[in-house]
């Protein structure tokens, strides 16, 4: 059996299935829900699974997201992580980034009221912005961390090297790339991760859906083992590294429950193997 819990920036403990908040909106992570009592009851069951790390960014809705953890768990359940980033802006539904120190310190700001928090928990740049240079943007964020507005820094989207870099200037607690049994391209970064004790956040770790349709070897272990796919796809992450945090999304409360249940899956040497 894999280790259950993992410990982000050595004072934050948390079971290592987390929940990708962001598909609780509207498609591609904008405007209000189509049913939005459903999905305060998704964030609500997540509690309650003990799901302890949530993910949202202010660029989710945009606000939206945030506002709706806010609504639906405040007062928050002891020991519950709320990470959130900033860096984007979504002009015409878009995808900016603004790396700017001025415009990550008002976004951090504005989250903090928005989440109804005095200091988060962990604050993510949530891509570097070509405009800026990385060290920039990250020292904005050491500036919040000293103030005590955030408790660790994350990064997002960043390869080995920016962050084999940054991490001379700042402390990292974690990283949030894309990964997942289909799209390996951050093998090295997880491995990075695993070295220096810092969380990896795996994004799209079932690749947005596709997975939990998967054939071949995938969905051969998941027959052997009678789940779905998608089961396997995560319980495939978290035997990849211990590093590794899944943070699957959905608005679903029967997928959130079997994506939780994944946590329980022991892969075999066997399974391991098909799934190289």
């Amino acid at each position: 059996m894999t280790k259950q819990t993992i410990t982000i920036g050595g004072d934050l403990t948390v079971h290592r299935m987390g929940f990708g908040a962001g598909r609780i909106l509207g498609p591609n992570f904008y405007g209000e829900p189509g049913d939005p009592e459903a999905a305060r009851a998704v964030l609500r069951r997540a509690a309650e699974l003990d799901v302890d790390l949530i993910d949202t960014a202010d660029s989710y809705g945009p606000e939206i997201n945030e506002r709706q953890i806010a609504e639906t768990l405040f007062p928050y359940p002891p020991n519950l992580v709320i990470a959130t980033k900033g860096g984007y802006t979504r002009p015409r539904r878009g995808w900016v980034p603004n790396g700017r120190p001025e415009h990550l310190r008002a976004a951090c700001e504005a989250s903090l009221r928005r989440l109804r928090l005095e200091r988060i928990d962990l604050y993510q740049l949530h891509a570097p912005d070509p405009d800026v240079p990385l060290e920039e943007s990250v020292g904005a964020l050491d500036e919040l961390r000293r103030e005590g507005k955030i408790r660790h820094i994350g990064l997002s989207n960043v390869n080995s090297a920016e962050l084999r870099d940054i991490r001379k200037i700042a402390p990292i607690a974690s990283v949030q790339n894309e990964y997942n049994v289909a799209q390996r391209e951050s093998d090295d970064v997880v491995d990075a991760c695993e070295h220096a004790g810092i969380a990896f956040l795996a994004y799209f770790p079932i690749d947005a859906g596709s997975l939990s349709r998967a054939r071949g070897g995938l969905a051969r272990v998941a027959q052997r083992h009678h789940v779905t796919p998608a089961q396997i796809a995560l319980a495939w992450l978290l035997h990849r590294s211990p590093a590794i945090v899944p943070i699957p999304g959905t608005s679903s409360l029967r997928h959130l429950e079997e994506n939780v249940a994944a946590a329980e899956i022991a892969l075999t040497k066997e399974d391991l193997a098909e799934l190289a």
